[in-house]
């Protein structure tokens, strides 16, 4: 495995702000059959857990006559690509024994509780369980994934946070999803906020900062400059332009990432344990998909979580003590 290089573009407007405080675990590289898996050691670490949070490198599907490692169904690939896309995706992670379990995502703040894989994609943005043998699973390209992992109880969930979902608080209401479900602490949860579009490219209107100014009482934090659009213009005369004919006011940037962070705080999880990727998929096109630089031709990624059967914890099992007797051997030389 290889550590990730950090993503910042020069010129970065927040290049004094980190997303990764707190929890600053250099993410690694599990390659697999040409296939780039994001990871986090501290979610690693844990033998009965599965995760991995996709990119756009390898798979079937053509992209401008490149292969991507596409993994939503989307009108200009092939549905046999996309499963075949999945079945790499879930070798890549060692979970070729678990049930994808995706979700028809429609930036809201639904969050569905499975005890076995269902027939058909439920619609939701957010899903957990405890139950071995499930992959969660969300597909992004923009939006921020979020990966929450309750160790103690042995329960997991996957989020899907547009600006709507976290306006809504989609995480904060799976933490207490969670905690209802499983008897999760908020304390004892783990983190992982995946690659998503950073504060550095992310414009979005007044009318969503004025959204998150009246939900959020640290909403300055999240944008470069909070601006709702009611702020007087005292030189409107100077733009030589007719009453009602003014200009739309100008755009701000929101970084989602640093508003699903504090939302983690907010609800009781540790700094400590909040580990997020610093990769923009605005900047990083190379690596990532972006709908907002790409438009319809975009692919999807996805991230993914999930507890191992019996089996593959046996075999996770072995795999540790191999790496742990190959260690003993080098030692002994």
């Amino acid at each position: 495995m290889a550590a990730t290089k950090g993503s910042r573009a020069k010129g970065n407007k927040r290049s004094g702000r980190n997303p990764r405080r707190g929890g600053a675990s250099r993410w690694t590289q599990r390659v697999h059959r040409g296939l780039r898996i994001l990871q986090v050691p501290e979610l690693a670490k844990l033998s009965w857990l599965v995760h991995g949070f996709s990119t756009r490198v390898g798979g079937v599907s053509k992209l401008d006559g490149k292969r991507v490692l596409n993994l939503g169904f989307t009108e200009w690939d092939k549905r046999e690509n996309v499963k075949e896309n999945r079945r790499r995706l879930q070798a890549a992670v060692g979970a070729q024994d678990l049930k994808l379990v995706s979700l028809l995502q429609f930036h809201s703040d639904g969050i569905l509780h499975f005890e076995t894989a269902p027939t058909e994609p439920a619609r939701g943005d957010a899903s957990v369980t405890k139950r071995a043998g499930l992959l969660l699973a969300v597909q992004t390209a923009d939006c921020v994934p979020i990966l929450l992992v309750d160790p103690k109880n042995r329960a997991v969930a996957a989020v899907h946070a547009g600006w709507r979902g976290t306006l809504a608080r989609i995480v904060e209401k799976t933490i207490g999803r969670m905690q209802m479900q499983f008897g999760s602490k908020a304390e004892d949860l783990l983190a992982a906020i995946g690659p998503a579009i950073g504060g550095c490219c992310y414009e979005v209107g007044t009318e969503v900062a004025a959204a998150y100014s009246g939900q959020f009482a640290n909403a300055a934090e999240f944008f470069d400059e909070l601006r709702t659009g009611d702020e007087p213009n005292p030189l409107q005369w100077m733009n030589m332009m007719p009453p009602g004919h003014q200009p739309p006011p100008k755009k701000v940037l929101l970084d989602l990432q640093k508003a699903n962070r504090a939302q983690l705080e907010a609800a009781g999880v540790p700094a400590k344990n909040i580990f997020a990727s610093d990769l923009c998929t605005a900047c990083r096109r190379d690596l990532l998909f972006s709908y907002r630089k790409e438009g319809a031709e975009s692919g999807r990624m996805m991230a993914v979580i999930g507890i191992r059967g019996s089996r593959g914890s046996e075999q996770s099992r072995a795999e540790v003590n191999s790496r742990q007797l190959k260690v003993e051997r080098k030692k002994r030389q």
